[in-house]
């Protein structure tokens, strides 16, 4: 029987092959090189765990085991707190941050995480092992990377088995387990070259956008099993099937097949952009703050003429303590605009910013702000280009996000000035920024991160002067 790893919880989650291919590892498959994202996560995952431990030497004996004959050893002599304890049974082993001696007598166990919320399923499954590995009834203790510390109890214990169940299962088996393509999830799994060439042979049909395992079933009860079949389907005669309903949904991923064999864009609506002034807009924001509050560090414009050195500017924070600054800073810019330009848009991409204009909004109690009443309100000048090219436009690519479309040679073609920029880059490096020390690096940074905003305001831009370019016949 193969030991499974509590740790395993959060792998058993995200897809069963990981875990498969995890305990088997594919012969000549190169180790996937860890991401700066990865990296700096597991650094300050590190750095949370040891102030845990700061803050319990303050009030307790803590002891680190150094296995489990030696945790077993502690637990006997009732030691206060037991750090990295290792604890094994029925074929399942559990390394817990912390044992903690209870007024009981028992102990419970409690972990370290970054997380601001305990209710993530791989959280309460890893936590819940633990209580099982010990065999108590107390509940076991998280300390989140917010500050506050969660209990986690018999509520997941109907999780903890389904997680031992599953796998068992996988790891019976002789193959890696079916699965099915997800673009979002597999391009960032260390498996994603042994798995994407076997989705290519097969032409699964998840491999094209809009398409998972939901809809696949429906299809290919039909016959619609292969990228080329569902390319060759009439629409109109592909029946009803859970998560399968509409002539508009069943058009839509037709196109998507055929769009995905030919290279060729198709037209589901006409892109009606609104013939106004436009300023484009787009933010950067830090999820990893102490306070656990998603700080937006840079409010980002690019205006009208666009192609001039002062056409972009923006509202920058040092840090979070500057958070409402930044916030009223871009209210300023927005009011700025407003009185400078008639029928203004602010053009985005995807609901982000306007996600964040509400929480911050929120935040600090301005929903009644003219300028927050402005752009929330029924005559908002905020305009979605993401909602504008999937609803009218189907185009050759797996993924929707601005940085495929705008990068793809047959579309916009627009390259950023750093290559390995992105979303996850600029948290890495915004980071890196709080934590330098030496100006000259530090504006250095700066510079590097809104550079990188700059060209994402300039990706929109020319997306916008592509959508008013092209001209194309339905289908």
């Amino acid at each position: 029987m193969r030991t499974i790893r509590a740790s395993d919880a959060t792998a058993w989650k995200e897809c069963p092959r990981i875990i498969w291919y995890n305990y088997n590892p594919p012969l000549g498959l190169m180790p996937a090189k860890r991401t700066e994202m990865e990296t700096l996560v597991e650094e300050m995952g590190n750095r949370h765990e040891w102030a845990v431990k700061r803050e319990l030497e303050k009030l307790y004996q803590v002891v680190e085991a150094v296995s489990e004959e030696h945790t077993q050893t502690l637990m006997q002599a009732k030691v206060e707190v037991i750090y990295q304890a290792k604890l094994s049974r029925d074929g399942v082993i559990g390394w817990p941050d912390f044992l903690i001696l209870h007024p009981s007598g028992e102990y419970q166990p409690a972990d370290a995480k970054l997380a601001r919320k305990e209710e993530k399923k791989n959280i309460q499954i890893q936590l819940g092992v633990y209580r099982r590995l010990l065999g108590t009834s107390l509940p076991a203790k998280v300390f989140l990377g917010n500050g506050e510390i969660a209990d986690i109890g018999e509520e997941a214990d109907k999780e903890v088995d389904k997680f031992l169940t599953g796998m068992r299962q996988i790891l019976e088996r002789d193959t890696p387990p079916p699965v099915r393509y997800s673009e979002s999830k597999c391009k960032q799994c260390a498996y994603y070259g042994k798995c994407k060439p076997e989705f290519e042979a097969k032409r699964d049909i998840t491999l094209i956008y809009g398409i998972d395992i939901r809809h696949a079933v429906g299809l290919e009860a039909q016959g619609l099993d292969t990228i080329e079949k569902l390319a060759a389907a009439d629409p109109a005669a592909i029946q009803d099937a859970p998560f399968v309903k509409g002539y508009e949904f069943k058009q839509k991923i037709v196109y998507q097949a055929k769009s995905y064999l030919d290279g060729e864009v198709r037209q589901l609506k006409p892109t009606t952009l609104p013939q106004s002034i436009w300023i484009h807009f787009d933010i950067e924001a830090n999820p990893l703050t102490p306070s656990g509050e998603e700080h937006v560090y840079l409010w980002g414009f690019l205006k009208p003429p666009y192609n001039t050195k002062d056409a972009y500017e923006c509202a920058w924070t040092d840090h979070e303590q500057q958070d409402r600054e930044g916030w009223e800073a871009f209210l300023s810019l927005v009011d700025l605009y407003r009185q400078t330009y008639s029928n203004l848009i602010l053009a985005h991409y995807h609901h982000y910013e306007v996600v964040n204009i509400k929480r911050y909004a929120a935040r600090y109690d301005m929903l009644d702000h003219p300028v927050v009443a402005w752009l929330l309100g029924e005559e908002t000048p905020l305009f979605d280009m993401c909602k504008l090219v999937t609803e009218c436009l189907v185009l050759p690519v797996s993924s929707y996000s601005l940085k495929v479309v705008c990068k793809h040679p047959k579309l916009v073609n627009f390259q950023w000035d750093d290559e390995d920029s992105g979303s996850q880059w600029s948290i890495v490096q915004y980071v890196n920024y709080l934590n330098t020390l030496i100006p000259a690096e530090r504006e250095r940074i700066k510079r590097d991160i809104i550079t990188y905003n700059r060209d994402d305001v300039m990706a929109t831009r020319q997306l916008e002067e592509w959508l008013r370019a092209i001209q194309l016949a339905p289908g």
